[in-house]
């Protein structure tokens, strides 16, 4: 029983809104996650049916050693829509047994009540906006270059050419150059390409929070990545680093240290260096840390924004004072993790990102976070628009920014329209020597003119008049 009870684990955390199915699943061991992801998908898919039918049976009544409806969700699903329930003759087992032909035909009964002949008919139907959501293929120029993967793809059939209108077709992206987008039906899970670490499967919008921290490719580089795990943004920063100086990837979760070092391992990350700790524990005056220009913060958030190949199959109800009251401390949370980086006495850049499309998590932290006091003595300012994607079209919402021309400083990807799942972006950048000189100038040249009186044009003399001559009458002859 215990593979129904870890199915059911990460059930009640998608119940719980703790992750996305594909972030929650990684956390299960490497020997139980295939078979346990796939009868938690299966599960989801007929969610609504299996829920229709336990409770017509009154299963979860009268039957108390069945503790909760999700571990009845995964049982009664393999009792009718599998092979039977794959577990010894214990007393759960047995209690759903006795319920056998009872749930046989409230199954059937409902079947009929619905006009389907197939089980397949009863399954949920995909997210039309995942359709719309290329498959985006990374690069890991740690192995090879981008040159060599598209011979490879152009020799494997693949042409340039709009991915989403044809199976074969493929397109380079236009804001991660080492990005391209591929047909949502391709897979690449068991490509060779893929298991040997030559290419990375990422979102688009995921691209954007190492590409926009620009990392230096210099052998006395060093770089955070604060919350490192699963590791395809670990990863992707090793690659713009190009494996140089060093890149400290954070998790405090063991079994997702585990998961990133694995990842690490197949993307040949040979200048990271895993820790499996807390962040905010860790000492901004750790000698260890001392040199650190650069950190990525990609906390923990309500995932609202992420429209994969399988999260439509989760409720999405409309949100309630309990969802409010989970934003505000995942908010509080992640402007902790801000701050704590500000106190890095050599860091330049701070990106901070979320796969959320909730204000509260996004444009709220932010103007929070560039009022705190160490903003304030850090010298930190945000990034301007030529800093952070300054081709990318969708900006923050102004009306959720203290100053509505600091929306231009943030990006957002929206699920849907942008080809992308929802995403949030922002950077954050210490005040260089060479700007405050700059500022000072100006400051200067400003506190001139207002010793000198002001707007040079308020005292020029004013023009005199000059009196117009009386002009002669002449008379007519």
């Amino acid at each position: 029983m215990n593979f129904y009870f870890e199915a059911v684990n990460v059930l009640d955390k998608l119940d719980a809104k703790k992750g996305s199915i594909k972030g929650i699943i990684a956390s299960v061991p490497d020997k139980n996650r295939k078979r346990t992801a796939a009868l938690v998908i299966e599960t989801l898919k007929y969610r609504q049916v299996l829920g229709e039918v336990i409770d017509s049976a009154q299963l979860l009544k009268q039957e108390k050693k069945i503790t909760s409806r999700n571990l009845a969700l995964v049982l009664v699903h393999d009792l009718l829509l599998a092979k039977g329930i794959q577990a010894g003759e214990g007393p759960i087992k047995q209690a759903v047994l006795r319920h056998r032909t009872r749930l046989q035909s409230e199954f059937t009964r409902l079947k009929i009540k619905r006009g389907v002949k197939s089980n397949a008919e009863l399954a949920q139907t995909d997210d039309a906006r995942a359709a719309a959501i290329p498959r985006y293929v990374r690069v890991n120029r740690t192995c090879w270059s981008t040159e060599d993967a598209v011979k490879t793809w152009q020799a494997q059939g693949y042409h340039p050419g709009d991915p989403l209108s044809s199976s074969k077709a493929y397109s380079q992206d236009a804001h991660i150059p080492d990005l391209f987008a591929f047909h949502p039906s391709v897979r690449f899970t068991e490509d060779p390409l893929y298991l040997s670490g030559k290419i990375i499967l990422q979102d688009k919008a995921s691209c954007f929070p190492a590409h926009v921290l620009a990392p230096p490719a210099r052998d006395d580089a060093v770089v955070i990545d604060a919350t490192a795990a699963p590791g395809n943004k670990t990863s992707h920063l090793c690659a713009l680093m190009q494996n140089k100086g060093k890149l400290y990837a954070f998790e405090r979760d063991r079994k997702r240290f585990s998961t990133l070092k694995t990842m690490l391992s197949k993307a040949h990350c040979d200048n990271v260096e895993a820790v499996n700790a807390d962040f905010l524990m860790t000492s901004a005056d750790d000698p260890k840390y001392s040199g650190v220009t650069h950190i990525l913060l990609d906390p923990s958030c309500s995932g609202s924004g992420i429209v994969n190949r399988l999260d439509h199959l989760l409720d999405h109800e409309q949100e309630n004072e309990a969802d409010t009251e989970r934003l505000n401390k995942l908010a509080a949370f992640q402007l902790k993790m801000i701050r704590h980086a500000m106190t890095f006495p050599t860091v330049q850049r701070i990106v901070y990102s979320t796969c959320s499309v909730h204000a509260t998590e996004n444009e709220h932290v932010v103007r929070q976070a560039i009022k705190t006091e160490e903003a304030t003595n850090g010298l930190f300012r945000l990034g301007r628009k030529d800093e952070i994607l300054p081709s990318w079209h969708r900006r923050g919402i102004p009306e959720e920014m203290d100053d509505p021309a600091h929306a231009d400083s943030v990006v957002r990807c929206s699920p849907g329209e942008d080809a992308t799942n929802g995403f949030f972006v922002s950077l954050f950048v210490r005040v260089t020597d060479e700007e405050i000189a700059k500022q000072s100038e100006t400051d200067g040249v400003k506190r001139a003119r207002e010793d000198d009186g002001g707007d040079p044009q308020e005292h020029r003399p004013a023009k005199r008049k000059r009196k117009k001559k009386k002009s002669r009458v002449v008379a007519d002859s």
